[in-house]
């Protein structure tokens, strides 16, 4: 069992090497590599795997999907060190289908944003309503993940070159995020706003965060969802005791799609941009952007459009 764990820090070593960030992956594979220790078993087989992704703690579809692909993985870097290694094949376990993304209207932006600033608060909790306007306002306008804002630091903006350091992103990938000119405006006014609140509260010394809690503490992605959950039942984008509805994480859809309908409407080369849009997201590989283009009317009527005039070019040409 020994040489199992060192097998694992060398394959989670290469796989980080390659850009890969494998926290959840780590966790599981370590618990994995437990429950075979326990088993007394030193070799990986098909039957230990699926045991181990359907065990009772592993509640959802796409937990126990997770488990068993982490191990997959595994196996199969194990597979070219030991040839008797198991490598579970795919599909054993059916994962539950990713959810539809919800593209918010620029209506529905404006009127969740201004509810965030209207957001019911104390002058003890007074900072929390302009934090949630101002976090929700990032993301949409920069298409950045909720951990990312969350992580950023005060040093991590860069006010005179108007760009934001995404220090600690999905896969560690390290890039920067330009910011428009009133992008900046609202987070200095957030800023002074933020320091103006600890100034009076000295006894409040708030962690080295640009978003912090009323308290100083870090904010959490939870801590947001659950604001966000009350939000959009307020206005309406979702029923009253759904547990389904539009996501935070939906802002970054909208911004992708929104970018890929004025590069259409502008008659940009599509095909050639995708890989700039790849990079700003933070993917690592291209076909993760392509999951956020989630087709609407407004794109398939611009690339039809797109489309067409290709067509009639090509068939002006011929004549």
């Amino acid at each position: 069992m020994n040489a199992m764990k060192k097998h694992l820090r060398d394959y989670l070593a290469l796989r980080r090497g390659l850009g890969f960030e494998l926290g959840r992956a780590e966790s599981r594979l370590r618990s994995f590599l437990a429950s075979m220790a326990v088993k007394r078993a030193n070799r990986i087989t098909t039957m230990l795997a699926v045991e181990f992704a359907l065990r009772a703690d592993h509640r959802s579809a796409s937990t126990q999907a997770g488990c068993l692909s982490a191990i997959r993985g595994f196996a199969q870097y194990l597979s070219g060190i030991d040839p008797k290694t198991e490598v579970p094949p795919a599909g054993l376990i059916r994962q539950e289908r990713r959810p539809q993304p919800y593209i918010y209207s620029d209506d529905e932006i404006s009127r969740l944003i201004d509810a965030a600033g209207r957001h019911p608060s104390t002058p003890r909790y007074a900072l929390k309503p302009v934090t949630l306007q101002c976090v929700l306002g990032l993301l949409a306008v920069t298409g950045m993940r909720l951990t990312e804002a969350l992580n950023l630091k005060p040093e991590d903006i860069d006010w005179s070159q108007g760009a934001a350091t995404i220090g600690r992103a999905k896969f560690q990938k390290i890039r920067l995020v330009p910011l428009h000119e009133s992008t900046l405006r609202q987070l200095r006014a957030y800023a002074k706003r933020r320091d103006r609140f600890f100034t009076e509260r000295p006894w409040r010394r708030p962690v080295n965060r640009f978003f912090v809690s009323t308290h100083g503490g870090p904010l959490t992605s939870n801590d947001i969802g659950a604001d966000f959950r009350t939000l959009t039942r307020h206005l309406g984008l979702r029923a009253p005791g759904a547990s389904h509805g539009p996501r935070i994480h939906d802002l970054r859809h909208r911004f992708a799609v929104a970018t890929l309908l004025r590069w259409y409407r502008s008659g940009k080369d599509v095909d050639r941009l995708m890989p700039v849009l790849s990079t700003y997201l933070g993917h690592v590989f291209i076909t993760g952007t392509y999951w956020y283009l989630t087709c609407t009317p407004e794109l398939m009527a611009a690339a039809g459009k797109r489309l067409e005039t290709r067509w009639k070019g090509g068939r002006h040409g011929q004549d």
